[in-house]
């Protein structure tokens, strides 16, 4: 599957582990700091990551990169530890030649950018964390029942990680995606076993879990914006509700899904598509010679279908009737197209278009 050209680089941790980065798309700078479940080359082919690429690099120039031990970055003989994670995030930006950006948490990474955006706030103009904990699993547990849980998941994903039951390997997707369809889960559990191995990711999750940065984050002086599931499996609601209490200012999105990792099909997706463009306005994708440029390659063949008919200046109503489909999942697959063109509205989108050509055809 085609995606824009990308360019993936390594640079060395402060220990000298090998991180990989890409970088890819144009505009500010927005680097993408992750949980473990990723890989570069394979990121684009996932019907789960690729839109939030699409999304984050539709204005932007994304960079992203693999956590030590996983992906392309070094796997072996490695030491993991909390300290490494901000290390190996500063290793990044100093190679990337970034003096100013807007920094991306997903999930478990949120704790060392928090603390990132503390010890270097002349660099990071804006913070957004999505899922993300102020103390890990381990902090989190107070009694012995909690403890062993914590620990039970563990030797669960020990034991299921190349196990042929297909049980184990669900176990573990159904904690990150567990209203995925049925290509988002097989795709996803494909990708936990290209991402690294059981020992590295025992070892990321151990450190993850012993983290606590609640003596941090109220240090925080960024624009923030913190989004969190209500009904996430890996990391409990109250803990988004928790950051946003301690980060002046910052602003609480609560997402109306059960996902840790949201689903392009999911009405919660657009809830985070239009916190994030309310966040982080909009800037027109450039080409090479500096003209506005419609990401318009990622689109499927449905999607140039409405965005035809949202040129001509038709609603999501008369689409649907015209199409044969809900308005409900028109103005699903109408937000997923301004993610990917990169707008924030619809008249953005319908001026993209035009400029394309599409919206020519009379409208009857």
């Amino acid at each position: 599957m085609s995606h824009p050209v990308e360019q993936i680089r390594f640079c060395a941790s402060r220990d000298g582990t090998r991180i990989a980065y890409a970088t890819s798309g144009t505009g500010p700078p927005l680097i993408w700091s992750s949980q473990w479940v990723h890989h570069l080359k394979f990121d684009w082919d996932s019907p789960v990551w690729r839109p939030w690429l699409s999304l984050l690099g539709g204005c932007h120039t994304l960079v992203r990169y693999d956590c030590r031990g996983c992906g392309l970055s070094d796997r072996d003989k490695l030491q993991f530890s909390f300290e490494k994670n901000l290390e190996d995030l500063a290793a990044v930006v100093e190679a990337a030649g970034l003096n100013r950006f807007v920094l991306l948490a997903q999930g478990g990474s949120g704790m060392a950018c928090m603390t990132y955006a503390v010890r270097h706030p002349e660099r990071v103009t804006r913070l957004i964390l999505n899922g993300c904990p102020a103390r890990g699993r381990f902090q989190r547990a107070t009694t012995p029942e909690q403890v062993e849980e914590a620990q039970t998941r563990l030797k669960v994903f020990e034991i299921g990680w190349f196990n042929e039951i297909p049980a184990y390997g669900h176990f573990i997707t159904a904690l990150h995606i567990p209203d995925g369809l049925p290509e988002e889960i097989r795709s996803y559990s494909d990708l936990i076993r290209q991402t690294s191995t059981p020992t590295n990711v025992l070892n990321l999750l151990r450190s993850s879990w012993e983290g606590d940065v609640q003596e941090v984050v109220p240090r925080i002086r960024c624009p923030t914006l913190v989004l969190h599931s209500r009904q996430d499996a890996l990391i409990p609601f109250e803990e988004g509700r928790l950051i946003a209490s301690l980060i002046p200012g910052a602003r609480f999105v609560p997402l109306e899904s059960r996902n840790h990792v949201l689903l392009e099909h999911e009405p919660a997706w657009q809830q985070f598509i239009e916190a994030f463009n309310e966040f982080l306005p909009a800037s027109p994708a450039t080409s090479a010679d500096g003209n506005t440029a419609p990401l318009l390659e990622d689109l499927t063949p449905r999607e140039r279908e409405v965005l035809e008919l949202v040129a001509q200046g038709l609603g999501n109503d008369t689409i649907g009737s015209r199409l044969g489909i809900s308005s409900k999942t028109v103005r699903n697959q109408v937000s997923i197209i301004f993610s990917k063109l990169g707008v924030s509205s619809r008249t953005q989108a319908v001026i993209r278009a035009r400029d394309a050509g599409f919206g020519r055809k009379t409208a009857t």
